[in-house]
């Protein structure tokens, strides 16, 4: 399977298999899952407050790699001596709207002005819940470089960020940090749109970063793909994988994995260590809050999969197998 290269039907990109996007014919269903829903879906006790010690940041990690989990799939982390933001959404709903839509579990536990200096912003794809309008606002004038997929870029430059700091990527595209972090861009099987109109009209995308030391892959949102594989044999073995558990329903199974096949797909990147991201923030499906992170426990034990869970807003270094165990005070 090639990794190089989006595919596109007339003004529409299209997965390396076909999928089912869970689109209008499937709206009818979905209501009625919901509807008929008895799941725990949001927290009955409030998660948090969750607070990052940011003093830590005065120091380099020992062991060149550090992760801060902002909850979903916002992740800041300091890799071989760069220090890289993905898909940060720091607004209280993953909405159009400030009033209507899912609202955060828990506050972001460091405010975006508590951010250490960034060497890049990675956007994985142009969805409420990865890409935020008032974020990206705040970083309006900056310097930093925003690497995002194809099409994306047309938001960050309305939204403020400077032309010149703006790269879009391909499937395939590789892009250095510094001298010596290579980010590569690499398929995912999901879609994108903001709107109605205009579904598939940009890139979707996961990444591949490499630095000297250490080489880790950031998944974003994918259903189970036979890309996985082919990423692992290109690309791996990683320290780390960041994949997505959460936010998954019968109707929708080819653009969220869930628990199930993202451990599949931790194992098909040869994977050392799996980060489960996308869950416990946000009330995007119908089952309960805590059941992502509870099968993938359960799940990784049946498969030896070593897996690393860091609190939200705690900066954890990866050393090795890590649970923090944040969420079961809450169930």
């Amino acid at each position: 399977m090639s990794l190089k290269g989006s595919r596109k039907e007339g003004k529409k990109y299209i997965n390396v298999i076909p999928t089912d996007e869970a689109g209008f014919g499937k709206i009818v269903p979905i209501l009625r899952e919901y509807l008929n829903n008895k799941a725990e879906n949001t927290p009955k006790k409030t998660l948090g407050p969750f607070k990052t010690d940011t003093t830590i940041y005065q120091k380099p990690p020992a062991s060149g790699l550090r992760i801060t989990w902002i909850g979903h799939s916002s992740i800041l982390i300091e890799i071989d001596g760069k220090r890289i933001l993905t898909d940060p959404v720091w607004s209280e709903r993953a909405s159009f709207s400030k009033f209507m839509g899912p609202k955060r579990f828990f506050k972001p536990p460091l405010l975006l002005s508590e951010l250490p200096p960034l060497d890049a912003v990675i956007i994985s794809h142009d969805h409420y819940d990865h890409f935020d309008r008032d974020t990206i606002k705040y970083f309006a004038g900056s310097t930093i470089p925003f690497y995002c997929s194809i099409g994306v870029g047309q938001y960050l430059r309305k939204w403020g960020i400077i032309e010149n700091y703006i790269t879009e990527m391909d499937w395939g595209d590789s892009i250095m940090i510094g001298n010596d972090i290579v980010v590569t861009a690499a398929p995912s099987r999901h879609f994108s749109g903001r709107g109605v109109v205009n579904r598939n009209e940009t890139l979707w995308s996961s990444f591949v970063i490499k630095g000297p030391k250490h080489n880790i892959y950031f998944g974003a949102d994918s259903g189970w793909s036979p890309s996985f594989e082919a990423i692992g044999e290109a690309f791996g073995p990683f320290d780390l994988t960041m994949l997505e558990v959460g936010a998954y329903g019968k109707f929708w199974p080819d653009i969220h994995m869930g628990p199930d096949h993202a451990s599949n797909a931790h194992l098909a990147l040869k994977g050392k260590l799996m980060m489960p991201i996308h869950y416990g923030t946000f009330n995007l499906a119908p089952h309960a809050w805590y059941e992502p992170i509870e099968r993938l426990t359960t799940l990784a034990n049946e498969k030896n999969i070593d897996l690393f869970v860091p609190q939200p807003g705690e900066p954890t270094e990866v050393t090795g197998a890590y649970n923090s165990n944040w969420w079961k005070p809450y169930l």
